[in-house]
């Protein structure tokens, strides 16, 4: 059975609203187990348990969210060389561009020797129906591809 971690924070309910389509996705797959946690919730266990990652943040201050650094804050350690080239996806709800959370996850994912195996999907604004298709997608992908060893 392929295994599918999906972390996110949400506090406006946009990133949720991501991570749930994320989940949908993924889910669709055939032989695949999701699970779906807060970061404040998610443990290394998790991390190692899984194989394959989705990383939903909200953009705040131009950054990614205080909680998905302490996941990764408090994971590091505990994983450090054995999640080497896991596969990853990231989404992120922004009220900018988002482009400064994206490349703070990105630079952390390079500590974590993940591999980046989908482009993100960065909602602007409200979450518009074709953001949460995307999300689908990137589950989709990320399952897919993880259940059928391409990755």
């Amino acid at each position: 059975m392929t295994k599918i971690l999906i972390v996110y924070h949400s506090q406006t309910g946009h990133t949720e609203k991501m991570a749930e389509a994320v989940f949908e996705g993924a889910s669709s797959i055939e032989g695949v187990e999701v699970v779906m946690k807060r970061a404040a919730a998610a443990t290394a266990e998790d991390l190692l348990w899984a194989d394959g990652i989705a990383i939903g943040s909200p953009e705040n201050f131009g950054y990614l969210s205080g909680m998905i650094k302490d996941f990764f804050d408090r994971t590091f350690y505990a994983v450090e060389n054995k999640v080497f080239r896991k596969p990853y996806v990231v989404f992120i709800s922004a009220g900018n561009d988002g482009t400064g959370a994206l490349r703070a996850i990105e630079r952390i994912a390079l500590g974590y020797k993940f591999k980046k195996v989908y482009e993100p999907v960065i909602a602007r604004g409200d979450i518009k129906p074709d953001d949460l298709e995307k999300c689908r997608e990137l589950g989709g992908v990320l399952s897919g591809g993880c259940r059928m060893g391409i990755y």
